[in-house]
């Protein structure tokens, strides 16, 4: 067997969560030309060929809960891919609680077991998660669905910022748990990304390292692009990897903090965790 084999999914089955458009879409893509059985799961209506596809609201459990059910099999591969900007009812639940709760449930139910991986959509307003442990660690303690909305709810936290720092810590912090069963998790970090999430929020999302990309010539990833990190995170050939967010955002963050592209300095430290000047 060639060695490469390790970065295909032939015989594999893989579910995408949030997989209609954008960087699920492009995964659930990605996983099928890899040779995966692939399963799309959604609020949205999925026009994809060639998956399964499930309609799940991760907003309620009793969804949630359907969605397992349908299954049939265990799965070698999840990617957590769904997520919604603030002003969105439940940004909690969509973002961080519903994929926990299925996480919870797939590996409970046996359907996520030894050699299998988790691979999460994180994003820069998760980077400094490190500075925040100690409140996050609170969320992460919380014993189920209901106890993290709870959670949510007591200390105002329910926005894009804080449920993605969940993400990051959550992926960092249960790392050696799930290793433990055999499961790998890890994440990524993109930088600005041409979704259709993106482009709704574009005076922010798009917006964001725009100076760095006119002075490299490039332009924002395409969701393809940031599809080959997450599906490789999952795969056989990324076996040594687990607990780590990968920032993908081609050099923005590292050029930043080491100075090398100054106006990205203030930014890239401040969301790193690092002291500023102010």
């Amino acid at each position: 067997m060639s060695t490469f084999q390790a970065f295909r999914f032939d015989g594999k089955r893989v579910l995408v969560v949030g997989g209609a458009t954008g960087m699920g879409a492009a995964a659930a893509q990605l996983a099928v030309d890899a040779g995966a059985e692939v399963i799309v799961a959604d609020f949205a209506e999925i026009t994809q060929s060639g998956v399964q596809t499930v309609h799940v609201n991760l907003a309620e459990t009793a969804s949630i809960d359907a969605l397992v059910g349908e299954l049939g099999a265990p799965i070698d591969a999840l990617l957590s891919c769904a997520g919604v900007a603030d002003g969105t009812p439940n940004i909690e639940k969509v973002n961080f609680l519903g994929h926990r709760y299925l996480i919870d449930k797939l590996v409970d139910g046996g359907l996520l077991g030894r050699g299998s991986s988790i691979g999460f959509i994180s994003s820069a307003a998760g980077l400094g998660w490190e500075a925040n442990l100690e409140l996050l660690n609170g969320l992460l303690d919380t014993p189920d669905f209901e106890g993290g909305a709870e959670w949510f709810a007591q200390n105002g936290k329910a926005d894009y910022y804080h449920t993605k720092q969940a993400v990051c810590a959550y992926v960092a912090r249960e790392a050696f748990t799930f290793m433990k069963q055999g499961i790998r998790i890890n994440a990524i970090c993109p930088g600005p990304t041409e979704t259709p999430l993106a482009k709704a929020n574009a005076d922010t999302w798009l917006a964001f390292g725009e100076d760095y990309r006119q002075e490299l010539g490039i332009e924002a990833s395409t969701p393809l692009e940031q599809a080959y990190p997450l599906l490789f995170l999952v795969s056989d050939a990324a076996v040594a990897i687990s607990g780590i967010t990968l920032v993908t955002d081609v050099g923005y963050m590292s050029s930043g903090l080491t100075e090398s592209f100054p106006p990205a300095t203030f930014l890239a430290k401040l969301l790193n965790g690092r002291p500023v000047e102010m």
